[in-house]
């Protein structure tokens, strides 16, 4: 990410939202973005992803300029190199577990997406909650679902918002656990936002954000 600003318009005239964001991630290093509510984090991570245009600088994924793309492109690049991680889940309501984690690897042409993904529900410890819909799920269940499918696509770069926002302390504890035992198997580059600086303190580094402004 190099001098990436995010400004709007607002009724009292330019609003600035990020000034000129500079860093760097290496591969399968983790890093949390920290920061007072109404920092810039979340739009932060909105531009990483290309889900939200900057309104000045760049932003790098294995060398191809995100917004150098169109959204078809952008969209192309998340499903092949990016996966996401959701505090409020954003599980597929009518499909089970296990079709969650397939969903995305059939969009991809995976012919192995019932395999891969039963391994996967395995992995995170719900091999009996297969046929199960979210509803039937818990909090932690369907966080743990979400990881699933963030990382069968095996994923060059994981973006988490707030993975633990909608769970108990002890819950959390036990996702955030996993997600980085499931990180440092896969090798996978990690950028999460967070307000929890136990969470935070796991990372090899914090990228902290006061007032739009990358700080020391």
């Amino acid at each position: 990410m190099e001098r990436v600003s995010k400004r709007v318009q607002d009724a009292s005239g330019t609003l600035t939202i990020l000034h000129e964001i500079d860093f760097r991630l290496a591969a399968r290093e983790s890093a949390a973005i920290v920061g007072a509510s109404g920092s810039g984090k979340s739009t932060l991570l909105a531009i990483v992803a290309g889900l939200d245009q900057p309104s000045s600088g760049h932003v790098r994924l294995a060398g191809i300029d995100l917004f150098s793309l169109d959204e078809d492109a952008r969209a192309a690049l998340r499903g092949e190199r990016m996966g996401f991680v959701f505090q409020s889940f954003q599980l597929m309501d009518h499909l089970t577990a296990l079709e969650n984690v397939m969903l995305p690897l059939e969009l991809r042409g995976e012919p192995r997406a019932r395999a891969l993904a039963t391994d996967m529900l395995a992995r995170v410890g719900l091999s009996e909650r297969l046929r199960h819909r979210p509803r039937l799920l818990s909090g932690g269940e369907q966080q743990r679902v979400a990881l699933a499918r963030a990382f069968v696509m095996r994923p060059q770069l994981l973006l988490a918002d707030e993975p633990t926002g909608s769970l108990d302390h002890a819950t959390g504890e036990a996702v955030m656990q996993l997600m980085f035992e499931l990180n440092r198997e896969a090798g996978t580059t990690l950028l999460l936002v967070t307000h929890d600086p136990a969470i935070a303190a796991r990372c090899d580094r914090q990228i902290r954000i006061e007032a739009g402004c990358v700080v020391d």
